[in-house]
């Protein structure tokens, strides 16, 4: 299965200070049905003003990864971190059993990212964090691990058996990708023009994509694009023993 969503069907709010694009359902954006993809919960695209920021606000029980395409983010948090996040850097905090945090763009020009939530494999994590980064030309015409929780080395590692690959694929150009069979895969395309197994993305479109096959990336203009591999989480929920259920006498 590969399902396209077109960039006219993300949620897009404009707080003045923030404009943003929620691609599944995220604060006041409810959609049950857009809940999450695997255990990929949130994938924002955010545009934070000169200035302005997130004031102080708690997080538990998720990895959070930023990803700076334009400008910078100054972060502080409750762990002690204090960093500025600057393009080409992937930042990660592991929100575990609780922590607090702020992030304020303090430069003259906007900062632009994303801002991904995936669910750790494990609960009641001690609060954490990771940040490096990636120069550009090492991903051009290939799929770059920026972060990951497969035991990858050179990555901004977190607490969730999946991966996130950058890549700018210049026009002509194509690549395949040979996941592990029963796993998912999410496709963002920032900018730029492209064909998944064929069928056509535009800029801000995504696919999400179940299949057993290599995965076929052809570039029609230069692109820039993350693909997250992700577990399928069908197994998410009761085993087959709670399932036959436990009848007692009254």
């Amino acid at each position: 299965m590969l399902e396209i969503i077109k960039s006219g069907q993300r949620h897009f709010s404009d707080f003045g200070w923030l404009k943003t694009f929620w691609l599944f359902s995220f604060a006041n954006y409810f959609d049950p049905n857009n809940l999450q993809f695997g255990p990929l919960r949130v994938f924002n695209d955010d545009v934070v003003e000169p200035g302005t920021g997130f004031p102080t606000h708690p997080h538990n029980e998720m990895e959070i990864i930023t990803v700076v395409l334009e400008g910078e983010m100054t972060h502080e948090d409750s762990m002690g971190n204090k960093a500025v996040i600057k393009v080409g850097d992937v930042q990660r905090m592991s929100a575990g059993t609780g922590l607090t945090h702020s992030e304020i763009n303090l430069a003259d020009t906007p900062v632009h990212f994303y801002q991904i939530w995936i669910v750790p494999d494990t609960p009641e994590l001690k609060p954490s964090y990771d940040q490096r980064n990636f120069q550009p030309n090492k991903w051009h015409n290939t799929l770059l691990p920026i972060a990951s929780g497969q035991g990858l080395n050179d990555v901004v590692s977190f607490h969730s058996g999946a991966t996130i690959y950058r890549c700018e694929l210049k026009a002509g150009h194509n690549l395949s990708f040979d996941q592990t069979s029963g796993r998912r895969i999410f496709l963002y395309l920032r900018t730029g023009e492209m064909t998944v197994d064929g069928q056509r993305l535009q800029a801000c479109d995504q696919a999400r994509i179940d299949t057993d096959q290599p995965l076929s990336l052809q570039a029609l203009q230069d692109t820039d694009f993350i693909l997250i591999d992700l577990p399928s989480c069908k197994g998410w929920g009761y085993n087959q023993e709670t399932l036959k259920g436990e009848k007692k006498e009254a």
